[in-house]
């Protein structure tokens, strides 16, 4: 008897939405290949192909309990791997227009892990399952398909330092490979219509720095995060991650940037809502140098409504979606992303690409995109129609803010939409819009300065290595 015919998938991209889209694969496919142009096995620090990875990327709770459904005890492996945790709404210092709001415990577990360390794990689980292969250092050359081009079978691909090319023959491929996803222009050429894109200029650039603290300014919380508003386009996340570090990501939309000279950083984070954290870094002791990365703008491919696409591609991640970095949604979507190919796997029949992109724009990333959209449009700068519906919705949303600062229902009810727990439309509960007026009728609440940071009794003598300016 002849060898029974194996079934094979190709993800194209091996950072986050890549592994587990891989993940979720494995359970259908015989075999799962994970094509990357980088290095993968091993690596427990930055990537070339990632950039973003050497500045903060939040899990948000809706995407611990997805990768904890994916990968069944792995949030505990992460917090034995040195990684602090808490409670996004109940140990998160929120500073909203300039006024913290308060804290509350909501049952929103925050995984306050570095992009590397994250990947580190979600990565090793995902090469543990034994059908997981990861083809690394090979670079994407494009798709095969049949004749007349209806179904992709398979990806040519190119091991660095060697000229031939190969094709990995495939009964699904897909593409995890970011925002320069080739997908929109392979389909062209295969006679398809041009893939229709939203964008939206945020001007976005951040500067991120880690630190050995020799003071505690968190007084039991996780992390300290003043958000940019209208106001003072100005934002930051100064948190504690893994490593016994304190990790800052400083952040300015529509062009005002943070500079990467050590002063003019310390100078730019003194302007910011949370004066803690200006305070904090006159005993903090820098452990590499600032870096920056530039967000132009928000980018979303509207697979979704396309009136033909081929068979066998699939598209994830920030490949279809590129959200507002500020708002730590990427990973969780990539999450969400997997778990939606998972439910169009049923049977072991071959997803239908279309009915995919439906599900994933309407119960993933519609929710996340127009919430965002709301507040980035609150930006007068931001280029964008703003009719009724959306005026009416930004100034409930800012009533919202407002009683957060007094209630602490309230603020938790805000943190588990904000961390896709909850609907945007949890919000709208006839009850909880009339405690939100009610609560914010007087205005923000004054809200008791922060502690002074506590400098260590054993810290001595100054070092040279920390900052002592006034």
């Amino acid at each position: 008897m002849g060898d029974v015919t194996k079934t094979r998938a190709v993800v194209l991209g091996g950072s986050l939405a890549g592994l587990f889209a891989a993940r979720v694969l494995a359970d259908a496919y015989d075999e799962v290949l994970v094509v990357d142009r980088d290095v993968l096995t091993g690596v427990d620090g930055p990537r070339r192909g990632c950039p973003q990875s050497r500045h903060i990327n939040g899990l948000l709770a809706r995407g611990q309990l997805t990768m904890e459904e994916l990968y069944p005890g792995i949030t505990e492996e992460i917090f034995a791997d040195g990684v602090p945790t808490g409670d996004l709404c109940g140990n998160v210092r929120w500073y909203f227009n300039g006024v913290r709001i308060q804290q509350q415990e909501a049952g929103l577990t925050c995984v306050s892990a570095s992009r590397p360390m994250l990947e580190k794990h979600i990565r090793r689980r995902t090469q543990a399952l034994p059908n997981v292969k990861l083809v690394e250092q090979h670079d994407i050359l494009g798709l095969t398909t049949t004749a007349d081009h209806s179904r992709v079978t398979g990806a040519r691909v190119q091991q660095q330092g060697q000229k031939q090319e190969k094709v990995l023959d495939a009964d699904l491929v897909v593409d995890a490979t970011g925002r320069g996803s080739r997908t929109p222009i392979w389909l062209e050429q295969l006679g398809y219509p041009t893939v229709e894109e939203e964008s939206k200029k945020v001007g976005l650039g951040y500067v991120t720095q880690h630190y050995k603290l020799h003071c505690d300014p968190y007084f039991g919380d996780l992390s300290i995060n003043p958000v940019a508003n209208p106001q003072l386009p100005r934002g930051a996340i100064f948190t504690k991650t893994d490593g016994g570090r304190v990790e800052m990501t400083v952040y300015g939309i529509l062009g005002d940037h943070p500079p990467t000279d050590q002063q003019g950083l310390y100078d730019f984070v003194a302007t910011l809502a949370a004066p803690e954290i200006s305070e904090a870094l006159k005993y903090a002791e820098p452990l590499d140098e600032p870096v920056a990365f530039r967000f132009p703008t928000t980018l979303r491919r509207r697979y979704e409504r396309m009136t033909r696409f081929p068979d066998g591609l699939l598209v994830v991640g920030d490949a279809v979606t590129c959200f507002n970095p500020v708002y730590a949604q990427g990973m969780t979507v990539a999450a969400l992303s997997a778990k939606t190919i998972q439910q169009h796997l049923h049977t072991g029949a071959a997803p239908k690409p279309l009915d995919y992109f439906r599900d994933l724009a309407r119960d993933v990333i519609d929710p996340p995109w127009e919430m965002t959209n709301l507040v980035d449009l609150t930006f007068p700068g931001v280029e964008g129609e703003r009719p009724l519906q959306v005026r009416m919705a930004q100034k409930f949303l800012k009533r919202v803010q407002i009683a957060a600062t007094r209630d602490k229902k309230v603020a938790a009810a805000y943190m588990r939409a904000a961390g896709l727990i909850d609907r945007p439309e949890s919000l709208q509960r006839p009850g909880f819009m009339l405690r939100v007026l009610w609560k914010s009728l007087l205005g923000p609440a004054k809200v008791p300065p922060a502690p002074a940071p506590v400098p260590f009794a054993d810290q001595g003598t100054d070092t040279g290595k920390t900052r002592r300016a006034a």
